[in-house]
This record gives C-alpha cells, sequence and structure tokens, in this order.
C-alpha cells in the first residue's frame, strides 16, 4: 500500500524532519554551556595567577632560632613563618607568634637572597610584628582596604608552608567580623576568616584580593576543621604596623570589651539624627574591666568616644591610643532604642607577650 506524500517522514507521533532539529539545538546548546563553563574557569584561573604573579614578589620566609632551658638545660630550637614586603626600604610585616623571643631572624627573598633581619616592633594583642632587612631591590606589597570586603570574595594565601616556598591555595572570604583570642588573652576583632588552606609556615603572609592586593595577614588554623582559616584585617595591620616602625611598640589603651561591626537600625539613626550607620556591637565584657565599671552591656552599640564617632572596630582602636590611658573618658551607646552616654577610664593593655599557640 502505497502512503500519501504528506504522511511520508512520519516516526511515530512526529515528523522526522523535526524531530532532528531539537536534537541539535539539545548539543548545541550543551557545547555551548561546556564552552561557557571553560570560559569562565579560565577568567577564574587567570584572575588567580594575575593576582600572585603581582604580589609573590613581596612574599618572604622567615627563619627563627630561639633559646630554650628544659630540665635544666639551654639549647636552640628553630621555627618558620611568612611575611610581605611593606616598604622599599625594609621593613617586613609578619606575626608575633612568628618571631616573639627569637634569638636570630633569617629572611629569604623570593629571588633567593638571604639577610638578618632586626626586630622593630612586637604587638602580641594583635599578633603583628615588624622586622627590617638591609637589601636593595625590595618590591613592596600593595595594601588594599579590608573595609570594602564583603563575603564570597575571592581571596589568595601566599606563604610558606612546610618550608615550601611561595606556596599559593585560593579560596573566598567566608565571614567577616570574627574575634580570635590571642595567647595575651585579648581578642583580635575584626578577623576575616576565609577557606583558603593555610598551613604550618603560612603565618604572617599576606591574604590577597583578585587584584594582588593584601587585604589581611594569615593568622591562624583551627586544627580540628577543615577551611576554617583567619586572617588579620590589613586596615588593623596597617594602623599598628605604623606605631611599631614609629616607636617599637604599640602603647594600647583598653576597655576591656570584644566586639564586632554591625548596620544601626535605619529608625534609630533617623530618631536620633546619628552621623554614623554602624557601630561595635559588644560582645563580651571583661570582668573588672573599665567597661564593666562603666555599665557596659553584650549587646550594647559602641557608636561614639568622646566627641569623635565609632563607626568600625579599628576606629575604636584608633582611638584608644596610648594617650587616654587613665583619662576620664566617654562611650555614646545605644542600648536597644535608648541613647546613653556613659564614663569611661581605659587602662593600659597588660600584653602577656606570649606568642599564639596555632601556626
Amino acid at each position: 500500500m502505497k502512503i500519501p506524500a504528506k504522511y511520508q517522514g512520519l516516526r511515530g507521533n512526529s515528523l522526522a524532519g523535526e524531530s532532528s532539529q531539537p536534537a541539535t539545538a539539545r548539543t548545541s546548546s550543551g557545547v555551548e554551556a561546556a564552552a561557557s563553563d571553560e570560559v569562565l574557569l579560565d577568567a577564574y584561573s587567570r584572575s588567580v595567577a594575575a593576582a600572585v604573579e603581582k604580589a609573590s614578589p613581596s612574599v618572604v620566609n622567615i627563619e627563627v632560632r630561639q633559646q630554650v632551658t628544659h630540665g635544666g638545660r639551654t639549647g636552640e630550637t628553630g621555627g618558620s613563618g611568612s611575611g610581605f614586603i611593606l616598604s622599599r626600604d625594609g621593613f617586613i610585616l609578619t606575626n608575633s607568634h612568628v618571631i616573639h623571643g627569637a634569638a636570630a631572624i633569617q629572611v629569604s627573598l623570593v629571588d633567593g637572597r638571604e639577610y638578618p633581619a632586626t626586630l622593630i616592633g612586637d604587638d602580641p594583642d594583635t599578633d603583628l610584628a615588624v622586622v627590617r632587612i638591609d637589601a636593595p631591590g625590595l618590591v613592596q606589597a600593595e595594601l588594599g582596604e579590608s573595609a570594602r570586603l564583603k563575603p564570597g570574595q575571592i581571596a589568595i594565601a601566599i606563604g610558606n608552608p612546610f618550608g615550601f616556598q611561595t606556596t599559593v591555595t585560593a579560596g573566598v572570604i567566608s565571614a567577616l567580623g570574627r574575634s580570635l583570642r590571642a595567647q595575651t588573652g585579648r581578642l583580635i576583632d575584626n578577623v576575616i576568616q576565609t577557606d583558603a588552606a593555610l598551613n604550618p609556615g603560612n603565618s604572617g603572609g599576606p591574604l590577597v584580593d583578585s587584584r594582588g592586593r593584601v587585604i589581611g595577614v594569615n593568622t591562624a588554623i583551627i586544627r580540628p576543621a577543615q577551611g576554617i582559616c583567619f586572617a588579620t584585617a590589613i586596615d588593623t595591620a596597617k594602623f599598628v604596623a605604623g606605631w611599631l616602625i614609629k616607636d617599637g611598640k604599640f602603647r594600647r589603651a583598653v576597655i576591656g570589651v570584644a566586639g564586632q561591626d554591625v548596620p544601626l537600625p535605619r529608625r534609630v539613626v533617623r530618631f536620633y539624627g546619628l552621623p554614623v550607620e554602624t557601630g561595635v556591637l559588644v560582645i563580651d565584657v571583661e570582668k573588672g574591666s573599665p567597661g564593666e565599671k562603666a555599665g557596659l552591656r553584650s549587646g550594647d552599640v559602641i557608636i561614639g568616644f568622646n566627641d569623635a564617632t565609632v563607626p568600625s572596630v579599628a576606629a575604636l582602636h584608633k582611638l584608644l591610643l596610648g594617650k587616654e590611658i587613665g583619662v576620664e573618658s566617654f562611650l555614646t551607646v545605644i542600648r536597644h532604642t535608648e541613647k546613653l552616654r556613659l564614663g569611661v577610664t581605659p587602662e593600659e593593655s597588660r600584653a602577656a607577650g606570649r606568642e599564639l599557640a596555632v601556626r
């Protein structure tokens, strides 16, 4: 039996000519998606590689020798860490726990040159230290601004874990505004949390963004966990390093609270006509501290110190300088929806001078 021409090409319930078109479209779409993924992956790789190429010449390896006494015997032990060059005249930023108590410090540059280093200043409260070498042709790191960071941004850690020079790990910024307790007992505020892997020897190295700008100083890891690493924010590091270079130490006034940056409710900002939209949320108040004596409570938000606004932890740190020690001052705080003025007398920070246990 002859099939009418109009039904020729039928396959089941579809026309042969039509059934081949969706298959072609699906195949084409799959190829395009695969190509798009490849392009995105390649763009990510290029971004990381460019950032590393820019930042790695400023990264150094730091070897230390320490005198130790055990069982009545005195011996020498070694340790290592990382750092990065702050300026062409030889200032290098690293962690306090990398160099604290060192009898000798040796710095190795990325080009293989080695130089003895001198300790300029050490601040265990923020786990930061500055050393200096006398060397020509140094490449200084470009410093970014941690205040502009957002969770999810690319974060790249560069360092020398286990002695392997210029090792790179990449991840993202997992969270901002974390607090990390130093061995001195003081909380390091405004710490960056990242999943970029850190290992022993990474301490003091830079955490950089996709443009190769330093956004943090690699500080510590939580050993039992995976993907939970911390870096001191570069805004805090720049401020502390400046004082260490200038005075060799950081004489700090404290009020005995731990806090993090938070936005203020818009209705509170409008009601009081506040000049800031963020403040410092009080997480913990140390017993017997000036903050406790002033009446500060967990949950209060500090927005002012004397006549200055306090939009962030970094801003409060900048105000609590040595000159404020023992001087009667006042805090402006928001408690629930009430605006309060509390008298406080800051005291000097009592750094115990011990290093962080985790490198």
